[in-house]
């Protein structure tokens, strides 16, 4: 209990310590468009270290729950270039992921699971046999914020291996996008020109293509169901 406390501590005076000193205010798209030649010089001079301080910023936002993965997407793509700045926001993006997985496990998950034993059964079920396409699909549909997922699915007894794979291959179509549009940064005046309609309805697509067979065996099911009265 001391143990889990501590780990509570810890992670609010770190969030606290963000929004105090207005740190997750310094990643912003107008910040990222403003200080393109300082960037671009830095990396120039320092790519090593700055692909070490990218990915551990990457990791260290999401593992707190800090929503500003899309810019610091984007600035992978500025800073690395679109297939380098994947693997980067891949890497970072994963661990975090882990990182508040195991976090929200390790606080909530027996105790949530254990109080709502019978409520959550046919969840928990559900989601053994096809966790695969729905973890995939939550990962592709734009819909769900990234780090509400990963902190939500430490909850439920979705085991560690397929959070990983669905994680860090759901991902990089998203990632890809923002990765390019990152470089070709200078034609971009807002984020809202990244997502057209177009890329969106690609999104949705996919999400629901991943679903189509949990929809085709529930389709089954039900019509054997209807078959047998």
């Amino acid at each position: 209990m001391k143990q889990k406390i501590i780990f509570i501590t810890i992670f609010l005076l770190v969030i606290v310590a963000i929004k105090i000193f207005d740190l997750d205010a310094v990643f912003t798209f107008e910040n990222l468009k403003n200080q393109q030649n300082v960037l671009y010089t830095y990396v120039t001079n320092h790519y090593y270290l700055t692909v070490v301080v990218f990915i551990s910023i990457y990791i260290v936002s999401v593992a707190f729950l800090i929503p500003i993965a899309t810019v610091l997407t984007l600035a992978g793509g500025f800073l690395f270039g679109s297939i380098a700045g994947v693997v980067f926001v891949n890497i970072g993006a994963t661990v975090g992921a882990i990182f508040a997985f195991i976090f929200s496990r390790y606080l909530m998950e027996k105790k949530l699971q254990s109080k709502y034993e019978k409520q959550l059964k046919k969840f928990n079920y559900e989601l053994e046999q096809n966790k695969y396409q729905y973890l995939f699909s939550l990962r592709f549909l734009p819909i769900f914020p990234f780090f509400l997922v990963n902190f939500l699915c430490g909850l439920t007894k979705l085991d560690i291996k397929t959070f990983i794979i669905t994680t860090s291959l759901g991902i990089v179509p998203g990632s890809f996008v923002y990765t390019y549009a990152g470089s070709q940064l200078s034609t971009i005046s807002s984020i809202g020109d990244i997502f057209t309609k177009e890329i969106l309805s690609a999104f949705v697509l996919l999400g629901l293509l991943t679903l189509m067979p949990v929809i085709i065996k529930k389709f089954k099911a039900l019509k054997v169901k209807k078959e047998n009265r």
